[in-house]
């Protein structure tokens, strides 16, 4: 189950970087994973909640944005969406298609912190 690791790998990199700007602990994240990135969604989440514990990234939203595949059309000339990951041929023409042009992310898009107040004397 590779998603532990990219559980443990997300809540790092959050982590430092909410700890850089200063943040008292993470509230949500939001991570774009294509559609041919061999990630399951649900392992990730379980993974997630897991390594979350004890950080400032425990209770925090994990946001999934889910990225189709898209390949370039040689016979139309432009990008086009897959409905799926079965057939790599255009939707529009029914040209096979092997230049993947969107599908294989798997990228921390945003965090959301809560700031650190500074103590009034």
């Amino acid at each position: 189950m590779h998603e532990l690791s990219i559980a443990n790998s997300l809540v790092e990199n959050a982590a430092e970087h909410a700890a850089q700007a200063g943040a008292a602990r993470v509230t949500a994240i939001t991570l774009r994973i294509g559609a041919l990135s061999c990630v399951h969604e649900s392992a990730l989440r379980f993974s997630f909640e897991l390594v979350t514990k004890d950080t400032l990234l425990e209770g925090a939203d994990l946001k999934i944005v889910e990225v189709p595949v898209a390949i370039f059309c040689e016979e139309c000339q432009r990008e086009v969406t897959l409905p799926g990951i079965q057939r790599f041929r255009c939707p529009v023409c029914d040209t096979p298609g092997a230049d993947i042009r969107q599908g294989r992310e798997l990228d921390l898009e945003s965090i959301e912190v809560v700031e650190q107040h500074a103590e009034v004397s």
